[in-house]
């Protein structure tokens, strides 16, 4: 079935989702933070499938710890060339997670200004959709600004496992959403509405429990009232990936 792409984001969509996702899969550690269970996909979509030899990864080291995501260059070219290029050039190196919300997302890609940045053109990229990739939890997505456009801001979606209730089964069935991708949803957690008007370009393959981490962060204000993270990223390595032994 033909995908139709929604022409707004699903607000309360998004917050059915998100009161659902709320309720599930944590615990509290010792030291008061919130564990996430996050059970094995089974699932034939490409982003649970984990990289091949020789996939293009992305190496995030941060003063949280480290976390991997591998990028799909055939599926968001523009996305990841951008990406890419930046990480190289060292842009992210030093920046802090800007963004964390717990049981949604973490970014970063803001100067301290809040000034953004890009490689491709010279100017932003359009949104690159396709129904091979979706806002499952762990996915790595450009932020679109208002213009419409992706610049050097990313996200990498830490929504929770489960919450898909049969409104909101009914309401993606009529958005023409395939059984597999509802399904992948439901194990893994995401959030649809975002499909389609941002671009997913990559997928955490190891060290969500960090991504989980830095999702409890509290942001701070520093004297000139600018909001700043307390997470820093020491570095974005660009990497062929290599199946251990």
């Amino acid at each position: 079935m033909k995908i139709m792409h929604p022409k707004i984001r699903w607000l309360a969509l998004g917050l059915a989702l998100a009161a659902a996702l709320a309720l599930a899969g944590c615990g509290k550690t010792s030291e008061g933070n919130t564990k996430i269970d996050r059970p094995t996909v089974q699932s034939a979509e490409r982003q649970f499938a984990g990289p091949s030899a020789g996939d293009t990864i992305a190496i995030f080291d941060t003063s949280a710890g480290q976390f991997r995501a591998v990028l799909y260059p055939d599926l968001a070219p523009q996305a990841c060339e951008n990406f890419i290029g930046l990480a190289q050039g060292g842009y992210y190196n030093g920046l802090t997670f800007t963004r964390t919300e717990s049981g949604f997302v973490i970014g970063a890609g803001q100067t301290a200004d809040g000034q953004v940045t890009t490689l491709w053109n010279g100017k932003g990229y359009p949104v690159e959709a396709t129904d091979q990739l979706h806002h499952y939890s762990g996915a790595l997505c450009a932020a679109t600004a208002e213009d419409g456009l992706g610049y050097s801001v990313f996200y990498v979606m830490q929504t929770l496992p489960g919450g898909l209730d049969q409104e909101l089964t009914d309401q993606m069935t009529a958005q023409g959403y395939r059984q597999e991708v509802m399904d992948a949803y439901q194990a893994a957690g995401g959030a649809p509405y975002l499909d389609y008007t941002d671009t997913v370009f990559g997928q955490v393959y190891e060290g969500m429990e960090v991504v989980d981490a830095i999702a409890q962060t509290q942001l701070q204000t520093d004297e000139s009232g600018q909001t700043t993270g307390v997470v820093t990223i020491n570095s974005v390595t660009i990497a062929s990936y290599q199946p251990e032994g």
